[in-house]
């Protein structure tokens, strides 16, 4: 398992999917994608998206994911990505309370047994008490990172 802190953005797309039965229906799929802004965002998905469908397609919303880290498993085999909500306590030291912060990740795993597993996996090597509140599916079809190699990437010219 790797972790991965960033900025995240959800993107939805829309367009004429060709299916097994070889008509044509038009879907909506989201996928996440790291950017710093939301043209970033929009012009990152449209170039990835690109290579994969032949013909128009739109995007349809990009909004900032609720989660800043995202857990990659390196098991060829997971290919859903898992919401979960974890909250971590601590004991607020001049009134002896525990306390209690939300916190939210997305997890790649094969099932939800899995992504439970993963989740301790990498929390596991953290001294910090936490609990798991939510771990739901999503509908996310992938997550694409940045690379350093992208051709005419902003983040190069600054550099």
């Amino acid at each position: 398992m790797r972790s991965r802190t960033a900025i995240w953005f959800e993107c939805r797309i829309k367009y004429e999917k060709t299916m097994d039965d070889g008509l044509q229906k038009k879907v909506s799929e989201t996928y996440t994608v790291d950017a710093l802004s939301f043209t970033e965002a929009e012009r990152r998905i449209m170039e990835e998206m690109s290579s994969y469908i032949s013909g128009v397609f739109e995007v349809d919303d990009i909004k900032k994911a609720t989660y800043k880290e995202i857990f990659f498993s390196e098991n060829e085999n997971d290919d859903r990505w898992y919401k979960a909500k974890l909250e971590f306590i601590t004991i607020d030291e001049k009134t002896e309370k525990e306390k209690r912060s939300a916190v939210n990740y997305l997890v790649q795993a094969s099932t939800l047994h899995g992504a439970l597993k993963n989740i301790d996996e990498v929390m596991g090597g953290t001294m910090i008490d936490y609990v798991i509140v939510s771990l739901a599916e999503t509908k996310l079809m992938d997550v694409y990172e940045y690379r350093k190699n992208e051709q005419n990437d902003p983040q190069e010219e600054v550099a």
